[in-house]
């Protein structure tokens, strides 16, 4: 069976996440159904980087894509996109090693949060809208707090899946772009939730209601408030799974500008 890695984006706003599930209308499954009917085979397998929750989106979303076929990597891309609906989108097709796996080869990914400080007519599905003025550097001082080996426990929500709440993280900064604000986090990987609430956190410190200090304390002490203050899932984007020899870049920019 040949092997590819699919470069894939997305707007989540319609989906369930990303993993096939029952009842659930998922990227995932939108794949899985078009590449069946381009390839006339039931013998086939998608299986992604990240499992996105319901309502994120992808502008870098990696899955390998296992198939038994002759067709060409952009023969692949243009016949997996004409029957993909509008908002999802094959980026780029290429042929992989056989072992290659979307997920366990990813040595770290990276996503981008939204925050808008103006009302849009046009991204409200892509930002979170911010009507309090937002402290920029009281933010980025506690997002200090964030790289490194640490537990995130306090950050997400007990599940099976995740048997370890240890992540390491690279890089969390926010970024000032006038009208909008980017929270860029980098990281081994993520837990469900994790930089929706890391976002929330960050928002309440540049509102001037939680400090840099109240933020170290929920690595430390059992807290529910980082749970209550999960942002919404419209300004979250994972932009880019990194393999080996890629090169990690720290510099963002906003997916959808306003």
């Amino acid at each position: 069976m040949g092997r590819f890695k699919l470069t894939i984006e997305y707007d989540g706003t319609r989906y369930s996440g990303w993993q096939m599930q029952k009842g659930g209308r998922t990227i995932q499954g939108e794949i899985l159904d078009a590449c069946r009917e381009l390839f006339d085979n039931e013998e086939i397998d998608v299986f992604g980087a990240g499992r996105t929750d319901g309502g994120v989106h992808a502008s870098g979303q990696v899955a390998h894509l296992g198939v038994e076929t002759d067709m060409a990597p952009l023969k692949i891309k243009y016949g997996i996109n004409d029957r993909l609906p509008p908002d999802i989108c094959i980026i780029n097709v290429e042929e992989a090693h056989p072992k290659f796996h979307a997920r366990h080869d990813a040595v770290a990914r990276s996503y981008i949060y939204q925050i808008s400080r103006r009302r849009t007519a046009f991204g409200k599905k892509f930002v979170w809208w911010i009507k309090d003025q937002l402290d920029v550097d009281l933010m980025n001082e506690a997002a200090k707090n964030f790289p490194g080996m640490k537990d995130y426990r306090y950050f997400t929500d007990e599940a099976q899946e995740q048997p370890s709440t240890i992540v390491e993280i690279k890089h969390a900064k926010v970024n000032d772009f006038g009208d909008m604000l980017i929270f860029h986090v980098v990281g081994s990987h993520f837990l469900w939730k994790q930089v929706r609430r890391m976002t929330g956190v960050l928002v309440e410190v540049g509102r001037g209601k939680l400090s840099s200090e109240d933020v170290s304390k929920f690595f430390r002490l059992r807290s529910d408030i980082p749970a209550k203050l999960t942002a919404p899932p419209s300004g979250l984007f994972l932009e880019k799974v990194y393999y080996k020899k890629d090169e990690i870049i720290y510099d963002t920019r906003p997916v959808f500008n306003i």
